[in-house]
């Protein structure tokens, strides 16, 4: 079984700071572990689709972010943990959404390139 868990979402004021977590566990049927994958961060707002945020490859040195979260939001790993975070600061009620934790391979900011995803994590930023 694999599994992603993710943590640490609730509601924040507009230009406070929330840390999301997501603990990776099991391994995949190529019999890797979420070690060796990229991981990323997509959150899906209340009527609009699910859209990318950010990732890190799986070594933890290349990152890639949506326009509008780069400057406020930090993604980073600690494969020790098997797990990945995002730091966000500077948060804005646009940033209110659902936030999915996802693996795959390669860094990419299409829903298809990941084959693992989380449960989903509620963000919301009040004004």
């Amino acid at each position: 079984q694999v599994q992603l868990v993710e943590s640490g979402g609730g509601l924040v004021q507009a230009g406070g700071s929330l840390r999301l977590s997501c603990a990776a566990s099991g391994r995949t049927s190529s019999g890797r572990t979420f070690n060796s994958y990229a991981r990323g961060w997509f959150r899906q707002a209340p009527g609009k689709e699910r859209e990318f945020v950010a990732v890190i490859s799986w070594n933890g040195i290349g990152t890639y972010y949506e326009d509008s979260v780069k400057g406020r939001f930090t993604i980073t790993r600690d494969n020790a943990k098997s797990t990945v975070y995002l730091q966000m600061n500077s948060m804005k009620p646009e940033d209110t959404a659902v936030y999915y934790c996802a693996a795959g391979d390669g860094i990419r900011r299409i829903r298809s390139a990941y084959d693992f995803w989380g449960r989903g994590t509620q963000v919301t930023v009040s004004s």
